[in-house]
């Protein structure tokens, strides 16, 4: 049998395309344990949050974001784990109410996003 597909084009498993940030930070807290991280990269879906803290794949986290959209809470899962590096999680739980806040900052980051793509570099 053949396939018609290369290993590099293989789909995504997510179902929400992510962006890069570096201007994102996050409340959260677990197991009765609270801190501020930076987000990596965020989409409609998920989030993978930089800490050295180490949660457990399936815990759920409450996270709190204010940004200039609004303050943003959900609840997500952890789905994977990247010592010295983050956690990935799954959004659970956003209310409508936070949920088009959270849209209109997606659609913020992706904007900015491609102005950082977009704007040539100057040579030496």
């Amino acid at each position: 049998m053949a396939y018609s597909w290369h290993m590099g084009s293989l789909p995504s498993r997510r179902l929400y395309s992510r962006v890069q940030t570096s201007s994102v930070w996050v409340y959260w807290n677990c197991d009765r344990k609270a801190d501020v991280s930076p987000v990596r990269d965020m989409g409609v879906g998920g989030l993978f949050l930089k800490t050295p803290l180490l949660k457990l794949v399936g815990s759920v986290v409450n996270l709190h974001f204010l940004v200039q959209e609004g303050q943003i809470r959900a609840d997500a899962v952890v789905k994977y784990v990247k010592p010295g590096d983050g956690v990935g999680m799954k959004f659970a739980a956003v209310s409508q109410q936070d949920r088009s806040r959270l849209v209109a900052l997606m659609t913020r980051l992706r904007g900015l996003a491609r102005r950082n793509v977009s704007v040539p570099q100057k040579g030496n």
